[in-house]
């Protein structure tokens, strides 16, 4: 009786145990490094490997158990299809080991923000997982990697972070994965979201301020584990005086779906009209998107997308657009099918 209230009162009285992180590293300017401390802009992406990134941050071993797995090393811009099925996969299977609580994904900044609407998309499971990156590499002054990796790390750790869906930490704010963006090309204030962030964090304590409202994760139709490639969208950027032809290179390319980055509220010149109807006759998806940073496309509004046959973005940018319409398409090519995903997510 004694023994046991002793180690009752011993176990009452130890810490915690620190949640298990892994940081899956992809590569990106949060492992850049430029030739002198005065670099901020000049540098070579994806140079230094996880393992290092961990090691610089020694204060993260305060708040976690962490490990890395070094996934891609590259820059940003050339991710790929494959390259998503690849590192959402990797997720999905280390989120069903129960001695993982959270992930950390350290990314380049150019696709952050479509790498984290895909895996809001088609992770099915509730614990946080938290893209990160950096604006600076760590070799210049005034580098942001460290404290971002520290918040990410502590986000992917934090009870409070589950169920909120994919997560993006940077510059001390905590980010939903489908809104954010990435609006500026060389500050740290870089990536905001048109609706707000969901938190901070603020000296390895997170505070949350609002939830997000579309489906995700655990709550989606859209299955990792059940996709094996996604099929090909490409985007086409609206402008005064378009040339047609566009278009039809888009068709070429063997797409089964086109994102019309439209000028204001996703508008079409009157030019290129029929030939949108004529390549939605053809079998491709339509979709209006818009190129202006803020605000959303209304459905049957600059045209009659009821008639057309056509699919709004809602408020979706054109490169979240094109993520959704590759998931989306893996369940179904009815364009009133597609519409309600993209309102629904």
């Amino acid at each position: 009786m004694v023994l046991a209230l002793s180690a009752t009162l011993v176990a009452a009285q130890s810490p915690a145990a620190k949640p298990r992180v892994v940081v899956l590293a992809t590569g990106g300017t949060i492992a850049g490094a430029g030739a002198s401390v005065a670099n901020s802009a000049t540098y070579q992406a994806a140079k230094v490997p996880v393992d290092k990134l961990i090691a610089g941050v020694p204060e993260l071993a305060d708040v976690a158990q962490v490990r890395g797995e070094q996934v891609f090393q590259i820059a940003s811009e050339s991710f790929t299809n494959d390259k998503l099925l690849q590192l959402g996969k990797r997720v999905s299977t280390l989120l069903k080991d129960p001695a993982v609580d959270g992930i950390v994904i350290t990314h380049g900044t150019d696709t952050l923000e479509e790498t984290s609407f895909f895996l809001n998309l088609v992770v099915q499971n509730d614990k946080p997982v938290v893209i990160v990156g950096s604006m600076r590499p760590g070799t210049s002054m005034s580098a942001d990697g460290m404290l971002n990796l520290y918040n990410a790390v502590v986000v992917a750790g934090s009870a409070q972070a589950r169920g909120k869906g994919v997560l993006v930490a940077m510059n001390d704010e905590i980010h939903s994965g489908r809104d954010v963006a990435k609006r500026v090309n060389i500050k740290t204030s870089a990536f905001t979201s048109q609706w707000g962030p969901l938190g901070m964090v603020v000296e390895g304590r997170t505070y949350w301020f609002r939830l997000p409202a579309k489906r995700h994760t655990a709550g989606s139709e859209f299955d990792i584990d059940k996709i094996d490639s996604l099929p090909e969208v490409q985007v086409v950027y609206g402008s005064g005086n378009m040339s047609l032809e566009l278009y039809d290179a888009v068709q070429r390319s063997g797409a089964k779906a086109i994102v019309h980055a439209g000028t204001g509220n996703g508008s079409v010149a009157n030019y290129a009209v029929d030939k949108l109807r004529s390549l939605r006759s053809q079998g491709l998806q339509v979709i209006r998107s818009s190129r202006v940073g803020d605000g959303f496309v209304l459905r049957n509004s600059e045209q009659p997308d009821d008639k057309y046959d056509w699919v709004v973005a809602h408020d979706l940018n054109p490169q979240k657009a094109k993520i959704l319409a590759a998931v989306a398409l893996t369940k179904t090519a009815d364009p009133k099918e597609l519409q309600r995903i993209f309102w629904e997510y």
